[in-house]
């Protein structure tokens, strides 16, 4: 049977992943542009950009390269952010079913970074793809030269693979038609349970810290 990415709502305690669309569009500029200065390596639309910046993503999606998804803040309801599954790739064996993807396309709020969101988003997006697609691995890659992006994922427990030269498109500035060299992360189904059991201590970890009482300088997962 022939594998269709389509990802569905996924539900988390503090953050909700809706499929991306234009009812997103306006929580989108604004969070695009609270603080632009951690996106030197990563492709984040200036305000006046999402509309076509969802256009391209759902064109993706028609394609059947690419679930996009808007990362909805539950406590204010408002978009803060973007993630993706992409790249499906199948089963060698049969050129059915799901074998790989990959989690990428992800930017969020300067406000939203350090609150737990990206943690959790991770978690919500590797329990669906292992758990109910049944993935041999799923990938993850980054700009090689973007240390706080390689700290995030290695943080969500994917192990560092590699570095592919000239990889991929570079998202820089300035470097437009240049390609950059991809760090190359993953976690594969026989170290998810181990990887899932961190992701859990580690949004448990940061829910305790939220709650009343706890120390409020403390730092969010």
């Amino acid at each position: 049977m022939t594998f269709v990415l389509d990802g569905p709502v996924l539900d988390g305690e503090l953050v909700r992943l809706e499929p991306l669309g234009h009812r997103h569009a306006a929580d989108l500029a604004v969070a695009a542009e609270e603080d632009r200065s951690p996106y030197g390596f990563t492709w984040v639309p200036t305000a006046d950009r999402v509309g076509a910046y969802i256009d391209a993503q759902l064109a993706r999606r028609a394609a059947g390269k690419l679930a996009p998804y808007a990362q909805v803040e539950r406590a204010s309801g408002r978009a803060v952010g973007v993630t993706a599954y992409w790249d499906p790739r199948p089963w060698p064996t049969t050129g059915e079913g799901l074998c790989a993807v990959e989690v990428g396309f992800t930017w969020l709020a300067a406000s939203a970074q350090g609150s737990g969101v990206n943690t959790e988003a991770k978690y919500l997006l590797f329990r669906h793809a292992f758990e109910n697609w049944g993935v041999a691995r799923l990938d993850l890659k980054t700009d090689a030269r973007n240390a706080r992006s390689r700290a995030a994922i290695e943080g969500v427990g994917a192990r560092f693979e590699g570095v592919l030269r000239n990889w991929s498109r570079s998202w820089a500035p300035g470097e437009d038609g240049l390609l950059r060299d991809s760090a190359i992360y993953s976690v594969t189904a026989a170290e998810w349970p181990g990887c899932r059991k961190h992701l859990e201590e580690r949004m448990a970890r940061g829910l305790e810290r939220r709650r009343p009482g706890a120390d409020s300088a403390a730092t969010a997962a």
